[in-house]
């Protein structure tokens, strides 16, 4: 069975969806900027979500909200350093680190970690190389544009599966086996809302396309979540008001083939993935 191989084990693929939760230790984050930034709230925080339930756990210390300002590479490992040092003796879950700057995922794999998320969409940045060379999985994810954009109008669809294509390309350049790459098709990240929904949708057109990767899918709170949901004219609901829209397009996307789920709100997530592995097992067992 195709499984996502990382530093420190292997997550089987279609046997249990994962959850990620997140941990951001930035003050301006899109939804919980400044909440985790000091180490004690941060191992707080990490330690509530493992109790919850995550099976993985994805630390960032650079915002990709709409309008951010990037940090150095440098303030990015002053701030994940210290809570590397905290967390990884106190927790056997995976450690993804949510960065684009090889110097800070090497640093992030001599203080325990074991996934790289790169999530600047580039394919040529030295991040397949750090992961070939250390041992890292690495998730490698389309952004095409940056955060929030509009999208071209092309089929975004048919844009991701291209992307998908070339960052394979790339990590089998480096050294990088497939089993130790995770793509995630950008929800969020250079689409307009209805793009963003066309890729949760027509997921199962990217799962066939790449039967032995892991896929991941991250929604959680993004503008998606409320844009089908509240009527025109109407203010979308603020960040910490989309669990259910959340919940609804996680699900959807983990009945379409998702693998991992990428999340803020752990508790409710392992809930409804639970449910959701169990009613897909059944529609199997039918099927077979």
């Amino acid at each position: 069975m195709p499984a996502f191989t990382y530093r420190s084990g292997c997550l089987s693929l279609g046997e249990r969806t994962a959850v990620m939760g997140i941990l951001n230790v930035t003050p301006d984050s899109f939804s919980d900027g400044g909440r985790y930034t000091t180490v004690e709230a941060a191992l707080e925080h990490a330690c509530r979500m493992e109790r919850e339930g995550a099976d993985l756990l994805d630390i960032g210390a650079q915002s990709t909200r709409p309008g951010h300002v990037p940090v150095s590479a440098e303030e990015e490992i002053r701030r994940l350093q210290p809570v590397l040092r905290a967390l990884r003796p106190r927790t056997s879950l995976p450690l993804s680190i949510d960065t684009y700057y090889p110097e800070v995922a090497r640093m992030a794999m001599e203080e325990g970690a074991d996934i790289l998320n790169d999530v600047s969409g580039g394919i040529d940045n030295g991040m397949a190389e750090v992961a070939a060379a250390t041992g890292a999985g690495l998730i490698m994810m389309h952004a095409g544009g940056g955060a929030d954009d509009t999208g071209d109008g092309g089929d975004p669809v048919e844009q991701v599966a291209a992307f998908f294509h070339r960052a394979l390309c790339c990590a089998r350049q480096a050294g990088l086996p497939e089993a130790r790459v995770c793509l995630d098709p950008g929800v969020g990240f250079g689409k307009g809302r209805t793009g963003d929904g066309e890729l949760v949708a027509r997921l199962p057109r990217l799962i066939r396309e790449f039967p032995h990767c892991a896929v991941l899918v991250g929604a959680s709170r993004k503008r998606v979540t409320a844009a089908f949901s509240t009527a025109e004219g109407e203010t979308p609901p603020p960040f910490d008001q989309r669990l259910g829209g959340t919940v609804a397009i996680h699900s959807i996307a983990q009945w379409n083939g998702a693998h991992i789920l990428r999340v803020h709100d752990v508790a409710p997530a392992v809930q409804a993935a639970r449910l959701v592995d169990a009613l897909r097992s059944m529609r199997e067992e039918r099927i077979g």
